[in-house]
């Protein structure tokens, strides 16, 4: 590789040297270069554009590359700048008397806001167009700078407009932004930026490995500035050698992808051993703890991705490192890799609390490794399959339709049927694969429940349970009714019309809980409206005689006999 500080007295950053001139030349950003191209097209520019989105993803850039298009006297058929005429150039020697620049971060006074207003007064000079004001960072600008700029942002002259540019949208105030048209750039994807850095490679007759560039790519985040500097440094550091893999992640200080494939076959083959030896070599090379398990995490999740062929393109890695995660994808299960992902987002959410953060780690890959043993879960799904099929009532019950058998139905079942096991104390020097042993003969033990029989007692503290574990008022009137039992396995309920609705909304979810609570798949609720009786209230004697003589006819038989007297 030639060294590019010998061809040129003065090394000129890529960030600089290869900035895009024209629109075409805009990476990632196609949705914000076709806008302006009509617009400069069908004439429908706006007074003021407002550029908004994360640093080094082209904001600036485009916003000289629209002033310079604004000006050029002769555009391209294409509406781009033709780079020849007066104004092109002048404007690339930043000599251009129509085109101002204005840094808001150290010009964010009222005074500098006024000046700027003075000098919108005078028109562009002969043979120009318009004026551009870029004004970057405007989000730095004080309140009372905005307010002073706020008439002449919504009224300016013909020939001005205002392109403002920001990294911080939400800190500029309602009232500029209701004055602009505005235009969000997004991150730049790391495949635009890994083809970008291939073509200066090729132009800089830079060795290189496409892997290498994916990693940069990766590294700087969507951020295009960001990776051309990496570039730059890779490019130096290689030497002869050029941008390699090996080099990227020595001098980005990257973990690389093997050591996660490493931990995973380990942990999948219950090798805790290995799984141990892999990440005290990663503390050794210098990587913190938590960025090791963040990493897995992730690892994990992109196993996950990989299970599903529409999914795929959510992996953003290169051919190469996609192939591993296939194949290894392909050997790890769904539930294992629910597990690990759980256990893994745990370790990680408690790491900065623990006291001793290398054994932190070093637990949650044992928990990883006997994942599979302490929870077999084909065997438990068969178990999942045996209880739905319980007899109750002395084992008596038929015609009890067979649950779907899917392999994704059984892992639901699992999940919701198995809540907070009981494992019973181990012996002093019993072995985890005993201990796994016990854990899965005490679930099966779980699952094989014979039925309770349903009884009044039973079932107030089953419903009881049920209300503090919702702790809904509304719930609570309705579940205040005492069911009445039928046939030794259905719930009545009595319940008033406007009860009824709110009984249906959390019926079904009753019904699974009474049946878990009684091993009992074959109990079903019943419900009733009634309308209760109305009873006018009673204030005078006279009333309290007329509802009473309503209700008990001899009443009146009684007081005619007696002679008696209402004292009203």
């Amino acid at each position: 590789m030639e060294n590019k500080a010998t061809q040129n007295t003065q090394f000129v950053v890529s960030a600089r040297k290869y900035r895009p001139a024209v629109f075409n030349t805009v990476v990632g950003q196609s949705h914000i270069t076709t806008t302006l191209k009509n617009a400069l097209k069908n004439n429908h520019l706006a007074q003021a554009f407002l550029f908004c989105g994360p640093r080094g993803v082209g904001k600036t850039t485009c916003a000289r590359i629209l002033a310079k298009t604004i000006n050029c006297n002769t555009p391209t058929a294409d509406f781009e700048a033709c780079g020849k005429c007066d104004n092109c150039k002048s404007f690339e020697n930043n000599s251009s008397l129509n085109v101002y620049e204005l840094d808001a971060a150290s010009n964010n006074s009222v005074e500098d806001i006024r000046g700027l207003v003075d000098q919108v007064r005078f028109p562009p000079p002969a043979g120009s167009k318009r004026k551009v004001y870029i004004i970057d960072e405007v989000h730095m600008l004080s309140n009372a700078a905005f307010n002073a700029f706020l008439k002449t942002l919504e009224e300016p002259p013909s020939y001005v407009i205002f392109i403002l540019a920001t990294t911080e949208k939400h800190k500029i105030i309602p009232t500029i932004l209701s004055r602009c048209q505005i235009f969000d750039f997004k991150r730049i994807e790391p495949f635009h930026i890994a083809d970008h850095l291939k073509h200066i490679a090729e132009k800089e007759n830079i060795k290189f490995e496409y892997e290498g560039l994916e990693l940069i790519a990766q590294k700087a985040d969507g951020g295009l500035r960001d990776a051309l500097s990496l570039f730059d440094m890779l490019s130096t550091f290689g030497n002869d050698e050029g941008i390699t893999y090996h080099n990227a992640i020595e001098n980005l200080h990257i973990l690389d992808y093997d050591y996660y494939f490493k931990i995973t076959d380990a942990i999948w083959h219950e090798n805790i051993a290995k799984a141990w030896l892999v990440f005290d070599e990663i503390l050794k090379k210098g990587f913190d703890g938590q960025n090791f398990i963040i990493g897995l995490a992730k690892h994990f999740r992109d196993l996950l991705v990989c299970k599903d062929e529409s999914t795929l393109k959510l992996l953003e890695v290169g051919e190469k490192i996609r192939e591993k995660y296939k194949i290894q994808a392909k050997m790890v299960s769904l539930p294992f890799l629910y597990s690990a992902l759980q256990i893994s987002t745990n370790c990680e959410a408690q790491y900065k609390a623990s006291k001793a953060p290398k054994l932190h780690i070093e637990l949650a890959l044992l928990k990883l490794a006997h994942v599979k043993t302490a929870f077999n879960w084909d065997e438990l799904a068969e178990e999942v399959e045996k209880k739905k099929l319980i007899q109750t009532n002395n084992n008596t019950i038929n015609q009890i339709q067979e649950p779907e058998t899917t392999y994704e139905k059984t892992t639901e079942i699992v999940e919701k049927e198995i809540i907070k096991p009981t494992i019973s104390t181990p012996k002093i020097g019993i072995s985890l694969a005993e201990l796994s042993k016990t854990v899965i003969e005490e679930k099966k033990n779980e699952l094989v429940k014979q039925p309770v029989q349903l009884s009044d007692d039973l079932v107030m503290k089953a419903l009881d349970k049920y209300k503090r574990l919702q702790n809904n008022p509304k719930f609570e009137r309705v579940l205040a009714k005492i069911p009445t039992i039928v046939e030794s396995k259905t719930l009545h309920f009595r319940l008033e019309e406007e009860e009824i609705e709110t009984f249906n909304g959390f019926k079904e979810n009753l019904l699974e809980k009474i049946r878990y609570y009684f091993s009992n798949p074959a109990i079903q609720i019943t419900t009733e409206t009634y309308v209760p009786e109305k009873i006018e209230p009673v204030y005078t004697n006279r009333n309290r005689y007329d509802y009473l003589a309503k209700r008990f006819e001899i009443l009146e038989k009684i007081t005619e006999d007696l002679g008696l007297i209402l004292d009203v």
